[in-house]
């Protein structure tokens, strides 16, 4: 397999063509959004477990996202039963994807495990369990101090994972090779990755302001709250169908996933 190393500028690209599909299918693509929260929230109800399943489940339920995006951009309506792709593409590539999805699991967990260190469990329980957040506990030294670590510690765990479900799906690599080989191209392509991750932070920060601007012009500054919520989560569905063209340009094509970047590939050995 090889890496196609993308410029930084590739970053704009992959945020534009995130917004362009979504709203080439908006009702198919945040209808889709939707059911991917909606099961892992079920996971989470399950006794005992719930946490650990949802986590298990990311990868697989990203790659729904994922392939969706991808029957998006051929004119295609994607249907709800894409979002099980990763269970239907065989025996062997569907137990790749459990394995990779007991691994995000175990490396999630034991992030959180280490960020208890610092607060007793506070930012962890909070997380996994859900709770009331107060002023108190944000104020909290050892509180802030979990979180820091463990965002600081998700961001590897995030590259490793990044185009893990897609390279286990579409090219059959197994488990541990697709996270080596996602930070890998992350790695060699973090410029452009940087840029769209600010890019989408430019997006959601001038939604912000353009809701709060357009309710105080209405004299109803509490009607920023009430419309932001949907306003983000559209955001965030726009982001997950993005992620795809983060994958499909960051390696060589093949006749499933064609691309349309100029750049020069380089060998992932």
């Amino acid at each position: 397999m090889k890496l196609n190393i993308v410029p930084a500028r590739t970053g704009i690209t992959w945020v534009k063509l995130g917004i362009k599909t979504f709203m080439m299918q908006p009702l198919a693509m945040s209808g889709l959004f939707f059911m991917f929260m909606a099961m892992l929230s079920l996971a989470t109800l399950v006794p005992f477990i719930g946490a650990a399943l949802a986590l298990a489940l990311l990868p697989a339920a990203t790659l729904g996202l994922m392939a969706a995006t991808q029957e998006a951009t051929k004119g295609k309506f994607p249907m709800p039963s894409i979002l099980i792709s990763a269970f239907r593409a065989g025996q062997q590539r569907m137990r790749a994807m459990m394995v990779l999805g007991g691994l995000y699991a175990a490396g999630f967990l034991t992030l959180m495990g280490i960020s208890a260190l610092f607060d007793g469990g506070e930012f962890a329980r909070l997380y996994l369990v859900g709770g009331k957040i107060t002023e108190e506990l944000l104020l909290q030294r050892g509180f802030q101090t979990a979180m820091w670590v463990a965002l600081a510690l998700y961001l590897p765990l995030s590259l490793l994972f990044w185009h893990a479900p897609a390279l286990v799906h579409w090219h059959g690599v197994t488990p541990i090779k697709s996270l080596f080989f996602s930070l890998m191209a992350c790695y060699k392509n973090l410029g452009a990755l940087t840029v769209f991750a600010f890019a989408w932070t430019g997006v959601f920060l001038f939604a912000a302001l353009l809701v709060s601007l357009i309710a105080s012009v209405l004299g109803n500054p509490a009607l920023a709250t009430v419309v932001m919520f949907p306003v983000a989560l559209v955001i965030v569905a726009m982001f997950f169908t993005s992620i795809y063209f983060t994958f499909r340009d960051s390696f060589l094509a093949t006749p499933e996933l064609p691309t349309d970047s100029g750049d020069q590939p380089a060998d992932l050995s």
